[in-house]
């Protein structure tokens, strides 16, 4: 599939249909390649799936890989390609960039959907015991390095441990495979080091705040949350589902079952079916 330059780099993306484009957006540590199982059950619109700066098969500049880098890398895509009115889908921190693009350039969205995402700004005791652990160890200079850079173990937890059946050695290699050394893994720890946790870090708090507030306002725009249950991996449980009932405007949830985290794996035909039957509900397909 198709790689475009942008900023002196390149993103990759997957495409196929055409008409509206639906906008499938990834999370750490995977890539376009999560949505594999997805994108083929959706049916009609143009489906896009990038792969973020400095993973998949995108380019790897010399970036610190924050938040604000991938936003810039994804509007140069988006207006390379002359997206517009657009439904975008994330997943992890594909949803924050999903809302945050959105909350940017409201004109340019049709809709939004989210699964596992990353959607408000989180206290410590907010998470397991296990999660606090890992955000602090991860965000420990020099322990960090060790654990995300010196081995690949972040990618073959996620698709072990984050699923609850693990994926096939053949998806496992595709998923490693944009990651062989430790230069190439910074763009993982970057973001494992950015969950807004405990007010930090600060710059990005207060963005997600700023994102919350249009999701909260923006009364206009149709919203799909997809829940899911059955693993102490899930980000999104009752509590957080809870709360995006009563900030998020428009907003609709779908239970599609049992999964972990890195739920396209374990519920792509529930996720695809979920997202379906909203985009015809709300009349978000249209011809090319």
């Amino acid at each position: 599939m198709p790689s475009i330059p942008v900023l002196g780099s390149t993103l990759h993306y997957e495409d196929s249909g055409s008409g509206t484009p639906f906008v499938f957006l990834h999370g750490n540590p995977g890539s376009s390649h999560v949505w594999r199982d997805v994108l083929p059950r959706v049916g009609r619109g143009r489906l896009l799936a990038p792969d973020l700066i400095g993973m998949g098969r995108s380019g790897k500049p010399d970036l610190p890989y924050l938040f604000a880098d991938h936003a810039r890398y994804l509007d140069a895509w988006f207006d390379a390609l002359g997206l517009d009115r657009v439904v975008l889908i994330g997943h992890d921190w594909g949803g924050a960039l999903a809302f945050d693009r959105a909350a940017r350039h409201p004109e340019r969205v049709a809709g939004i959907a989210f699964l596992e995402a990353v959607v408000k700004p989180l206290a410590r005791e907010d998470l397991t015991p296990q999660a606090r652990e890992r955000v602090e160890r991860l965000r420990t200079p020099g322990l960090g390095e060790e654990l995300a850079l010196d081995q690949d173990l972040m990618v073959r937890q996620a698709f072990t441990g984050g699923v609850l059946t693990p994926v096939a050695e053949k998806d496992l290699a595709a998923y490693l495979a944009p990651y062989p050394t430790r230069e190439s893994r910074r763009p993982l720890l970057a973001w494992a080091r950015q969950m807004p946790v405990g007010g930090e870090p600060a710059g990005l708090v207060a963005r997600i705040e700023a994102f919350d507030a249009w999701l909260a306002a923006s009364t206009h725009v149709p919203k799909l949350l997809m829940t899911f249950e059955g693993s102490p991996t899930l980000l999104i449980g009752k509590e957080l589902a809870d709360w995006c009932a009563d900030h998020i405007a428009a907003l609709e949830s779908v239970a599609c079952g049992e999964a972990g985290h890195h739920a396209p794996e374990d519920r792509p035909e529930e996720i695809a079916a979920a997202l379906s039957a909203w985009a015809d509900r709300h009349g978000l397909r249209h011809p090319a």
